[in-house]
């Protein structure tokens, strides 16, 4: 019986080709609005295990349904451990997101834990969602797995900048992600991420990747900063929150409104 085709590498290959992608943060644990960013023309979403709600029950069915609607949905995990981004991969998850690297040794565990060998040494469990539950005995599993999925390494402090050259000599990083709002706060100006200091820093940071052809990400806070941002060289974009792109549409109806 043939299988129905997943979406599975899709983004990869957008990210590959010098695409820009396009998708928010996710802490809504619902499947619904999972479906209506497909519908909407998103590229991705990042189900935020770190600062959200969701367990990873929850997530397994988040990503489902973000296959299924055309969404490549990546795990943001809460930290730099193995078992989290195991578990975020065997479910089937297109890739996944970790905060808070601050040097070389930190992205190498990232792709020890993400990758299969030669990159990485990743538990081997063909009988999951990622290995089709063993369908047609989950030939070059481990292949198809490093050469679809994606690793985001957040980038997100002083310390991550001052090392960024060392960090992106690590084999396995997809994409390195500058995290805007915790460089504001590492450089003084913690929240204001439009101010000179912080933009600076992801100019600095941005031209510096993108000259080693690497894939660059970032978030913005709303539609002017993402174009910003693209400007720069952003290709993986991360625009707003689910929950809170909902409250400023709900507010701006009820402004109009009442």
């Amino acid at each position: 019986m043939k299988m129905t085709k997943t979406i599975r590498g899709e983004l990869k290959k957008k990210l590959l080709a010098g695409e820009t992608v396009v998708g928010p943060f996710t802490i809504v644990p619902s499947t619904t609005m999972i479906d209506a960013l497909g519908y909407a023309g998103m590229d991705f979403c990042i189900l935020d295990t770190e600062h959200g709600p969701l367990s990873m029950e929850r997530v397994a069915d988040l990503v489902i349904a973000a296959q299924g609607t055309g969404v490549a949905p990546i795990v943001r995990v809460g930290g730099n451990e193995e078992w989290p981004i195991l578990r975020a991969l065997d479910i089937g998850a297109d890739g996944v997101q970790v905060p808070q690297i601050n040097e070389k040794a930190d992205a190498e565990r990232v792709v020890h834990a993400a990758k299969y060998a030669p990159l990485g040494q990743r538990g081997v469990s063909v009988f999951t969602r990622a290995g089709n539950y063993y369908k047609d005995d989950a030939v070059n599993h481990p292949q198809r797995q490093n050469e679809e999925t994606i690793t985001v390494v957040h980038i997100e402090g002083k310390k991550g900048l001052d090392n960024l050259d060392e960090i992106m000599t690590v084999d396995g990083i997809d994409v390195l992600f500058l995290g805007p709002y915790d460089i504001s706060q590492s450089l003084g100006v913690s929240g204001d991420v439009r101010s000179k200091i912080v933009e600076d820093a992801l100019k600095e940071a941005t031209a510096k990747a993108r000259a080693q052809g690497r894939v660059v990400g970032s978030y913005a806070k709303d539609v002017e900063m993402g174009k910003w941002l693209i400007d720069l060289g952003v290709q993986y974009l991360s625009i707003n929150v689910d929950a809170t792109i909902y409250m400023q549409a709900c507010e701006g109806i009820a402004r109009a409104l009442k």
